[in-house]
Formats: structure tokens, sequence, C-alpha cells
């Protein structure tokens, strides 16, 4: 099969790969579309020593089963394997499973291919009427929505009507469409970024500023860096809540003194559970989340053009989609 290989810092190239075998209670699945993730690039850059080249990557992923009984089944992929039998699992918080996979990263090759081989119950159906590039918004989309929740659930149900999101990615993207989902009426994104402001006010109906003003009870910092963990601590109103999904750098930022003196809750998130993940593709099937037409496809050998784009700040787009059999 074709794939996308990360070979080396700031290297990708398509290359003839063996076929992935399927394992026990695990499905080949036909890549019809995978999104490049933000974790894609950081690895790209050499700023994730989890994935060490050379790697297949991409985990944000659509397709079609292929071969055995489910054969032709439309699904959207949960890339997050656990193990199903410790605590975390059984009380159905896997994103904690302390033996977790997840494809892209060893030692699951990642889905910036033509083939994928997953677990059957990491699979969810997609209906015929839905396209397989919105389906393969589920990944992110569900890191929003469990970001989203367990914010929710933290912040006093009678300050729940404004939240800030910073970060226009995706993600912060992803975060904004499930708080509205979920009831919150006002919610505003910062971005600094000029075209991805006007792609996300224009194309996907936001409120987006270019930077914080204000104060906010609830703010979700989805990019992670110092610069960002500081303006979450600056705006976040006292008795509020900040919800940390992004993975730009490790430390810096955080302001603890102010967190702690104005009793401001801080939570990180990472990923979702298969619950969240269930939930939020049913949403996208629902048209919760609005059209989801936003997504800038590529073809899969495309896919070195489209990080050197991303890297310089020229997509516009909040998530651009390969396509590894156009």
């Amino acid at each position: 099969m074709k794939a996308l290989v990360y070979e080396a810092l700031e290297n990708l190239a398509l290359r003839d790969v063996p076929d992935p075998r399927p394992a026990e209670n695990e499905l080949l699945v036909r890549v019809e579309a995978v999104g490049i993730c933000g974790s894609d690039m950081h690895a790209y850059l050499g700023h994730d020593a989890r994935r060490p080249p050379p790697l297949i990557l991409g985990h944000e992923a659509a397709g079609i089963v292929v071969g055995g009984a489910q054969e032709g089944r439309r699904v959207t992929i949960n890339p997050l394997v656990t193990c199903g039998d410790c605590a975390a699992c059984l009380c159905g918080r896997e994103n904690l499973c302390p033996a977790r996979q997840i494809i892209s990263m060893p030692p699951r090759a990642g889905a910036f291919a033509q083939y994928v081989a997953m677990p059957e119950r990491n699979l969810v159906t997609v209906p015929d009427e839905i396209p397989l590039v919105m389906a393969a918004l589920a990944e992110p989309l569900a890191v929003g929505w469990h970001a989203a929740r367990l914010a929710l659930e933290a912040l006093h149900s009678s300050r729940q009507g404004r939240a800030l999101v910073i970060g226009g990615g995706a993600i912060g993207l992803g975060v904004a469409l499930a708080l509205k989902a979920m009831g919150v009426p006002d919610v505003t994104i910062a971005e600094p970024n000029a075209a991805r402001r006007a792609t996300l006010a224009a194309r996907c109906g936001q409120t987006v500023t270019e930077r914080a003003i204000g104060a906010f009870p609830l703010v979700v910092d989805a990019v992670g860096y110092a610069a960002t963990r500081a303006e979450a601590s600056a705006v976040a109103e006292p008795g509020g809540v900040i919800v940390h999904v992004g993975l730009g750098e490790d430390t810096g930022g955080l302001d603890v003194r102010r967190i702690t003196l104005q009793e401001i809750s801080f939570i990180g998130t990472y990923t979702y559970t298969a619950r969240d993940f269930r939930d939020t593709a049913q949403a996208i099937f629902d048209g919760r989340f609005g059209p989801l037409d936003w997504a800038e496809t590529r073809p899969l050998a495309a896919g070195p053009c489209a990080f050197r784009a991303l890297r310089a700040g020229e997509v516009a787009a909040p998530k651009i989609v390969l396509l590894p059999w156009a």
C-alpha cells in the first residue's frame, strides 16, 4: 500500500509499505479520509519524543471495512486502543488506561496510509448519507467534546453562559462547537491568525477576536504554550474554570498564585473516553455541530506540501484532510 512516512525532522515521503495484517478481533479498514492533527505537526517538527521516525503518522480517520463479514461497513475510527480490563477502563475513563496505545505512535502505525488495522470495538458505523471526510472529524471533535464536558461539569451552573476558547485550530473550534451544542450561548474564540479568523467567522459561524478581551467564567486553552497559559490565567474570573487541552509546550505561563487566591479550577484533559467518541459521532450525524464543511481536502501524495504550508502558517482552514485514494 501507499503510505506517508515521517522519515526525519521535517521530512515526509510517500512510500510503498506492506499492508497491515489485522490481529485477532481486528478489522482491516480502507482509509478514505484522514486529518492532519497538531500532534502530527509536533512530531514532524521533532517536538514529540513519543513519535520517533520512521513512522506512519495520522490518527483522525474514517474509511470502509474490507474483507470478512463486515465488508463495506462505513466507519469512523477511535484511534485510542485500550485494554478494557483495568480500573480506568472499567469505570469509563479509558483515556487514562495505563496500557493505552494510539495509532500513529509506536507500536501502532498511523492512518496516513491506504489501510489501517483496528480493533472492532474502536469502529463506529457511519450512516450512508454522512460523507467520510466529515466522519473523519469525529476524532478532533471528540477531543473538544471531552474538554467541554469536563469544563461544564466543573463550572457552577449559574456561570455557564459565557466561555472563551484560546486558539482557532481544529481542537479550539471543536471545543467551541461542543460548548454550543451543550447549551452555552456565548462562546468566543481568540485567534491571532487573521486568515483563520476570517474563515472561522465566515465559514464556521463563530464569534472570533484577535485576543482575549475581558474576563470569562470558563476559559479553554486549546494551544498550550506558555503565552496562552498566561492569557488564560489572566482572563479567568474568580471562581472560574480553566481547561487545558493544548500540547504546544510543557512549561511556563501558568499564574499559580492567582489561580490559588481566586480559587480558579484548572483541569487538564486528554483525548476522550469511548463514550465521548460515540457521543461526538452521533452529534455529527445529528447535525449538532453544524454543516462541518470547512475542512480542506488534499491527496495523500500532497501531504508533504500540506505540512510545509501548515509549518509556514499559510493554511486558513481549521483542518486539512488527506485522501489516500485520490
